[in-house]
C-alpha cells in the first residue's frame, strides 16, 4: 500500500529452508575429499588380486571425479594424491607400505594420479560452465517475466511490487521498497552501468562488499525521474556485475510501466 510519503510496503524475503551453497560444498569436499578414496581402497581390500589392480584404480578415479563434481579445485589435488597413496598402500606389494616392488604397479600409480588430476579438473570446469549457463537462463527468465507483466497493462503498482521481489532475490536483499517523488538524502547508488557509487566516487563492491545503509536504484521514464528503489543489502557476498546489470534493466522496465501509467 502507498503511504503519504509515496513509499511502498517493503519487500521481505520469505523464510526458506537452509540449502548448502557453493562455499559450504567446497568446505565439505576439502575436508571429506581425501578420505573418500581411502575408504574405497579399504572397501576393495577383500577383493584384492594382482589381476584386478586396474579395476581398483578405476574405482578410485571414479571417486576422484565424484569429489570434483561436489567441490572446488582446492579439493581436487588432495583427493587425487590421496587416491594414488591409498592405491599404493592397499593394492600394491608390499601391502601396508608406500613401497612398490613391481615396475608395472609404479606405472599404474602414476597414471592414477595423472588421470585423477586431469579428469577432476575437466569435471570441475564443466560444473562451472553448467552453473554459469543456469544463472544466465535464470536472469533471462526474470527479465522475460517482468516484460510480460509490463505489457499486460497491469497497474503500475503491481509491476513495482513484482520488481521489488525480483531485486530482493537477485541481489540478496534484506528489504526493498519503492519511493515516489523527490530525492531525499544522498544514499549510495546503483548506477546504470552496474557500478555502485558513494558520493561521487566508485565503490569497490567486489573487494569491500556493500556500503552501509540503503542503496538507491533510480527509475526513469522518457528522461523523467519517476522514483527509486531503496535496497537494503543482506550479509551475503556482493552480487556479480551481471546480476547488477539485470537489476538495472528491471528498474528500466519499471520505468516503462510507470511512464505508461502517467
Amino acid at each position: 500500500m502507498s503511504t503519504a510519503t509515496g513509499t511502498r510496503r517493503p519487500f521481505r524475503p520469505p523464510h526458506r529452508l537452509w540449502v548448502a551453497g557453493p562455499a559450504a560444498r567446497d568446505r565439505l569436499a576439502l575436508v571429506a575429499g581425501p578420505f573418500a578414496p581411502c575408504a574405497v581402497a579399504v572397501a576393495l581390500v577383500p577383493f584384492r588380486d594382482p589381476s584386478l589392480r586396474t579395476h581398483a584404480a578405476l574405482f578410485l578415479v571414479v571417486t576422484v571425479v565424484a569429489v570434483a563434481m561436489l567441490g572446488s579445485r582446492t579439493a581436487q589435488v588432495p583427493t587425487a594424491l590421496a587416491a594414488a597413496a591409498c592405491f599404493d598402500v592397499f593394492h600394491t606389494r608390499p601391502y601396508g607400505s608406500f613401497g612398490i616392488s613391481a615396475p608395472a604397479d609404479v606405472e599404474t600409480t602414476l597414471l592414477l594420479l595423472a588421470v585423477g588430476l586431469m579428469v577432476s579438473r575437466f569435471t570441475a570446469r564443466a560444473r562451472r560452465l553448467e552453473a554459469g549457463t543456469a544463472t544466465g537462463a535464470g536472469y533471462l527468465a526474470r527479465l522475460h517475466a517482468t516484460a510480460a507483466l509490463v505489457h499486460t497493462a497491469r497497474p503500475a503498482d503491481t509491476v513495482v511490487d513484482h520488481v521489488c521481489g525480483e531485486l530482493g532475490e537477485l541481489l540478496g536483499l534484506v528489504a526493498c521498497r519503492f519511493e515516489y517523488g523527490t530525492l531525499l538524502g544522498r544514499p549510495a547508488r546503483l548506477e546504470a552501468d552496474g557500478v555502485v557509487t558513494v558520493g561521487r566516487r566508485s565503490w569497490d563492491l567486489e573487494a569491500r562488499g556493500w556500503p552501509g545503509g540503503e542503496i538507491e536504484l533510480r527509475v526513469w521514464g522518457s528522461g523523467h525521474y519517476l522514483g527509486r528503489f531503496m535496497l537494503t543489502p543482506g550479509t551475503g557476498p556482493a552480487p556479480t556485475l551481471q546480476a547488477r546489470l539485470v537489476a538495472v534493466t528491471l528498474a528500466a522496465q519499471t520505468g516503462a510501466a510507470l511512464e505508461a501509467a502517467r
